[in-house]
């Protein structure tokens, strides 16, 4: 028998005529695990059928409003895409106590969310935490996902990405309830002020806030933390047994994950082709991702 998990649900009217973001709301209950809680995501239809299934992955504090940028590139070129909002984020529900929000946590809900949906023939494009929790998802559903767009992100295999990383979770630890539309603007090259809030949007207040507040302290950054062993796992199969083929951005500008970062990450993964960098790019590349996913389905048609 499950236990019951308190949570919030932000209301409704906060999504309205945000910019850019005119995707039907979709929704799924009962995954194992957290049977209490309604998830939300995206499922845009491509233009014409036969070709694959996009799923994106977002980060902190980001949802799926990130890719609104993306998604019309896909579905133009025959693909559908799916877009979930993690438990704490978006549209999902908001389990109040930060106790609940753990690595294994999130990875769970992803596999039973693919499960659920009976997703195959997957692109898997990740970025931040989209990343962290995404890259561990291919060695154990090979059958459904053997296509990767990669973006500024990496895998918690026991140590720190770096003080870049080692900043932003002391930042957060000591101001859990930072300004996400300020922090958007500064990190993002003119973005509108109507685009920052729609970030802002999920979180009418603090109570909200337990799964933003909580991912910087979940990174495994050492060998006993929730989904180090599973990371490490992850990285030797893309090192070794990764057969799909990888398509990798990097906002040149982030301070968190950049360029030292990615491009060690792209030596890890077997028959990474050179990424495409982006000089005016930060942490947030789905802002610059029009490009990025033109260039990744351009590569993909050319690979096969």
């Amino acid at each position: 028998m499950s236990t019951k998990i308190e949570a919030l649900r932000t209301p409704d009217e906060r999504f309205a005529g945000l910019p850019g973001f005119g995707f039907a709301p979709h929704y799924v209950e009962g995954l194992a695990g957290c049977d209490d809680l309604r998830l939300h995501y995206l499922d845009e239809p491509p233009v014409s059928f036969g070709g694959r299934t996009v799923l994106c992955l977002h980060g902190q504090p980001t949802w799926c409003y990130l890719y609104r940028k993306m998604i019309p590139v896909f579905t133009a070129a025959g693909h559908r895409v799916v877009a979930p909002d993690f438990f704490g984020f978006g549209r999902s529900d908001k389990p109040v106590d930060d106790a609940v929000y753990t690595f294994s946590f999130h990875r769970s809900m992803l596999v039973r969310f693919i499960e659920a949906l009976d997703l195959e023939r997957v692109t898997l494009v990740v970025q931040d935490w989209g990343g962290l929790l995404g890259l561990t998802l291919p060695m154990d559903l090979p059958d459904r996902i053997d296509r990767l767009i990669v973006m500024n992100t990496g895998l918690g295999v026991g140590r720190s990405p770096g003080p870049g990383f080692d900043a932003w979770k002391a930042f957060v630890a000591s101001k859990p309830d930072f300004d996400i539309a300020a922090m958007m603007k500064r990190s993002v090259q003119g973005m509108s002020d109507a685009e920052a809030a729609a970030y802002a949007a999920p979180y009418p207040d603090a109570r909200y806030r337990a799964g933003a507040r909580r991912f910087p302290a979940i990174v495994p950054v050492t060998p006993d933390m929730d989904g180090a062993d599973l990371s490490l796992r992850a990285a030797r199969f893309f090192s070794e047994d990764w057969q799909g083929r990888t398509f990798m951005a990097i906002g040149m500008q982030d301070p968190v994950l950049g360029p030292p970062v990615m491009h060690a990450l792209a030596r890890s993964i077997r028959n990474c082709p050179a990424p495409l960098e982006l000089p005016d790019a930060g942490h947030f590349v789905q802002e610059h991702g029009r490009i990025v996913a033109e260039k990744a389905l351009e590569y993909f048609d050319t690979v096969g």
